[in-house]
């Protein structure tokens, strides 16, 4: 099943949603906001992403600042402790379709996992 991590707030992750219907593809909408992904679930978008968690982290988010994350070392399994406890920081949108997933900055991201 195709999933989308949405924030309705956010015009990039409005797009992917777009993009999603206009191709016809059946999916979930999570807003992770409201329902924030486990540990377990981020674990496994991270490993779909080919990424480090690092690499998941919105570093230009008031709360990255506020809780002083950029002068801090996180272990990988700290940083999915932190997005699992702040959502906010999660980078948007990511859809999960087929085994794999993508962040939808840029679209095209997302295209490539949904094929032609």
């Amino acid at each position: 099943m195709t999933k989308l991590y949405h924030n309705p707030r956010c015009s990039k992750s409005r797009t992917a949603l777009a993009l999603l219907q206009s191709r016809g593809v059946e999916f979930d909408v999570i807003q992770y906001l409201d329902d924030p992904p486990s540990e377990k679930e981020l674990r496994q978008i991270v490993k779909m992403l080919a990424i480090k968690p690092s690499e998941l982290v919105r570093k230009g988010e008031k709360l990255y600042k506020e809780l002083g994350l950029g002068d801090k070392t996180l272990t990988d399994k700290q940083w999915i402790a932190m997005l699992a406890e702040h959502p906010k920081l999660i980078e948007r949108p990511i859809v999960v379709h087929n085994g794999k997933a993508a962040i939808g900055r840029p679209t095209e991201n997302i295209e490539a996992i949904l094929g032609s």
